[in-house]
């Protein structure tokens, strides 16, 4: 009883968590349009949010040289649908 609490508690924390890390992508997405030399104190906050999660993905793509020379940030969207996928796996668990 008491892991199973536990369990749903937690799950529901990270989805949370997905969700806030969601919304920080989807609004520096969107600044970017606005700001796109990211010298605002609110571009700064957003990049400093979700730089961190995205840096994984942005080493990998540059280790392995995909996506050189495109001039979408793939690894941002990558990592956002990865978010998105994790969130979606987790709803349904």
């Amino acid at each position: 009883m008491f892991a199973d609490s536990f369990i749903y508690i937690f799950k529901q924390f990270i989805l949370i968590f997905l969700d806030v890390i969601s919304f920080a992508f989807l609004a520096r997405a969107l600044l970017s349009l606005f700001d796109p030399t990211g010298e605002s104190r609110l571009s700064a906050f957003l990049y400093t949010l979700t730089e961190p999660i995205i840096m994984p993905v942005r080493v990998l793509c540059e280790r392995m040289n995909w996506f050189q020379g495109i001039p979408i940030d793939i690894p941002f969207s990558l990592t956002w649908f990865l978010l998105l996928l994790a969130q979606i796996l987790l709803i349904f668990l």
